[in-house]
């Protein structure tokens, strides 16, 4: 087997020669990092990986705020656990927050959250 490098202004390719003269091609531009817009979409899958924070983020209803507490009293978890989850899911964009008095209220940042898995479906509509 040999691998044969391709390299154009704009991205690398990795193709390797097998029997029967049948090439593979694979990308090999982000091998070692993604690109800058493709960090907040990691963000976003690592907050959603967690089922605790799919369970929180099924929780609101169509432009509902619910504070830390409410969120606690409806599922098994701490308040504490439930405050770190919605800092995380915040963090990533999945949620937005605001404080009012002593209580901070979320709600799905719908904008930012499409924003975000507009770039995953783009990127399969132009690049699969």
């Amino acid at each position: 087997m040999r691998k044969i490098f391709f390299a154009k202004a704009s991205e690398a390719r990795l193709t390797t020669r097998v029997d029967m003269f049948i090439f593979i091609d694979m990308k090999t531009l982000y091998a070692k990092e993604i690109p800058p817009v493709w960090k907040a979409v990691s963000k976003t899958f690592a907050a959603l990986g967690d089922e605790q924070r799919q369970r929180i983020l099924l929780s609101f209803e169509r432009g509902e705020r619910l504070n830390v507490t409410q969120l606690a009293e409806a599922s098994t978890l701490s308040r504490p656990t439930v405050s770190h989850h919605l800092k995380i899911l915040r963090e990533a964009g999945v949620l937005a927050s605001q404080k009012e008095g002593k209580e901070v209220f979320y709600w799905i940042d719908k904008a930012n959250l499409t924003e975000t898995l507009s770039r995953v479906l783009g990127y399969i509509d132009d690049e699969v």
